[in-house]
């Protein structure tokens, strides 16, 4: 071992069966996890990208800069002559049993955009999921809940505007358009080693083709300890159900004191406020602030840190991105929650794609990434035979 190839893990018995948490396996181009810093884009914190178009951040993790100004409105334009999908996709989701979940449809989406479209070509395919998935997920929202058919993009709409045409919810707000540009950016990417994203390279790995790994990746998301947080998050917001700041504490103590769980405050590499939730809860302040679900969000952004201080054990009790979005999202006018994670696999798409087109066409000077092959251990297994 030389000096050029330092050593960055000692691998132990004890950290075997342990789900790989911490060690490295390789490295990342679209995004980075700070501790003090939190989510970045490409190098740019994600608070500095909240407020720009979709497709301008889209460019960013795919090619790694911003667009020019000219470059923002071609690759817009792009987007939107990559958008229209087949209706045989819309009529194969049509098709689905409404009692499958609302993840079970879009994992299903994502294989039938790859059976009805795919090219073959990792940054073509990539480019065109991330256009058609717009108007996927939005059909999974009206066909299931029972809206009505799928509403045709418009031409002079951008990305997340016209996701939200596409909606059309009943009922939404007149910010769940700006929400959704918001949560959209905000969502995109979070590094290398949460289990969506490596679970969608290493699917890519054996070759298989874009759509058939987000689809993969969509299925860790779909997981309750994954993408489902958010929806966590709103369910103990409304089991604390008061925004009275000396009643939100006594339920937190006595909660903690039984043995239950705070959801939306603490966060695996961040030792700060999650900058995402900050900018969140500013479009909370801004726009809902006498929403009831969001008058306790706030609350609870200062009853909470304090007491979790109080355990030392507790390395961050801070808020991170879940402790807002679902009572943002339920404001708006999204009022079934079990559709939230369909919108974190909307946004989440944009960055897994950027990453399996890293991992197969750029890494190790263009050979790719090798299919992921981990050794697994044996246990002691006694030889036996058959009498």
């Amino acid at each position: 071992m030389t000096n050029d190839d330092p050593v960055l893990f000692e691998i132990r018995q004890s950290h075997l069966n342990t789900g790989l948490r911490g060690i490295p396996v390789g490295t990342c181009r679209t995004s980075a996890v700070s501790p003090d810093k939190g989510v970045s884009y490409g190098g740019y914190p994600v608070a500095e990208l909240a407020a720009l178009a979709p497709e301008d951040v889209i460019h960013l993790l795919l090619h790694k800069r911003l667009p020019s100004p000219a470059e923002a409105k071609a690759f817009a334009e792009d987007l939107r002559r990559r958008a229209e999908v087949p209706q045989k996709v819309f009529d194969l989701l049509a098709a689905l049993p409404r009692e499958g979940h609302p993840m079970e449809w879009f994992i299903a989406g994502l294989l039938y955009l790859g059976m009805t479209g795919k090219t073959g070509d990792w940054m073509e395919d990539a480019l065109n999921c991330i256009a058609r998935t717009n108007a996927v997920a939005a059909a999974i929202f009206r066909v299931r809940a029972g809206w009505g058919k799928p509403i045709p993009p418009r031409a002079d709409l951008g990305y997340a505007a016209n996701f939200a045409h596409m909606l059309g919810a009943p009922g939404a707000h007149p910010q769940l358009p700006e929400l959704l540009r918001l949560f959209h950016v905000l969502h995109m990417d979070h590094g290398g080693g949460n289990l969506s994203t490596f679970t969608g390279k290493a699917v890519a790995s054996g070759h298989a083709d874009v759509y058939v790994s987000l689809a993969a990746s969509m299925a860790s998301l779909y997981g309750p300890l994954h993408g489902r947080a958010n929806q966590e998050c709103l369910k103990f917001v409304r089991d604390v159900g008061t925004s009275d700041r000396k009643k939100a504490e006594a339920y937190v103590r006595t909660l903690l004191a039984e043995g239950g769980k705070v959801f939306g405050f603490g966060h695996a590499v961040l030792r700060k406020e999650d900058p995402r939730a900050k900018v969140q809860y500013a479009f909370a302040e801004k726009h809902f602030a006498s929403d009831p679900l969001v008058r306790i969000v706030l609350a609870l952004r200062e009853v909470v840190p304090p007491i979790l201080m109080e355990n030392s054990k507790i390395s961050n009790p801070y808020p991170n991105v879940d402790a807002v979005s679902g009572s943002l999202l339920h404001a708006a006018g999204l009022r079934d929650d079990d559709y939230y994670t369909v919108l974190f696999g909307w946004s989440r798409v944009v960055g897994i794609a950027a990453q399996i087109v890293d991992e197969r066409v750029h890494m190790r000077d263009g050979k790719g990434v090798p299919i992921y092959r981990p050794r697994y251990v044996a246990e002691n297994q006694p030889e036996k035979h058959l009498s």
